[in-house]
């Protein structure tokens, strides 16, 4: 059972000298994976969730454009995380003798309404605010806006107080649908 691995730790797959912890995760279910999974806290809401609570760090390996970083080793860096990335690991992994199993998975990432290609989810410091600072201060500007109709802005106000998540920004220079 899954139980008797919590708080074990293995040897990281990529990064040699680095040990992983092994955590329970209430996301991890046998009926969404394999119920033993790697947690990446700066690219998930629940990783990072995880992560926090075992006051584990949230490095991203993987910089703005999608390529693994210098932290992420020699044999990764400047290498695309989607694409010639995902060969280099599988192939780090074998060598290593720590792949048990290959096979194509489908996995569910969010696509760019634009591209349709997919958007890989990275931590940024907007994720690390006070949320209801912000929520006060949308307020309060938002109370200095002309809405027509006057109905308009009690329906708005009445939203932000809802709001439970904030994505201070998306870092795009362009929109969203």
């Amino acid at each position: 059972p899954g139980v008797d691995l919590a708080d074990g730790s293995c040897a990281h797959p990529t990064i040699p000298d680095r040990v992983s912890p092994l955590l329970p995760a209430n996301h991890v279910t046998m009926t969404k994976g394999t119920g033993l999974v790697h947690t990446a806290p700066a690219h998930g809401m629940e990783d990072y969730s995880v992560a926090s609570h075992h006051q584990l760090p949230t490095d991203s390996l993987v910089d703005e454009s999608g390529f693994f970083t210098e932290a992420a080793g020699p044999k990764l860096q400047n290498k695309n995380v989607l694409e010639e990335g995902n060969e280099a690991v599988i192939q780090m992994l074998q060598a290593a003798g720590s792949l048990l199993k290959e096979e194509k998975y489908v996995h569910s990432y969010p696509y760019d309404w634009r591209t349709k290609k997919p958007i890989i989810i990275r931590a940024s410091k907007q994720w690390f605010v006070n949320t209801a600072n912000v929520k006060a201060a949308a307020q309060e500007v938002l109370k200095k806006v002309k809405v027509i109709p006057t109905s308009a802005l009690n329906r708005m106000l009445e939203m932000l107080d809802r709001r439970t998540f904030w994505c201070i920004s998306r870092q795009r220079c362009w929109g969203v649908p």
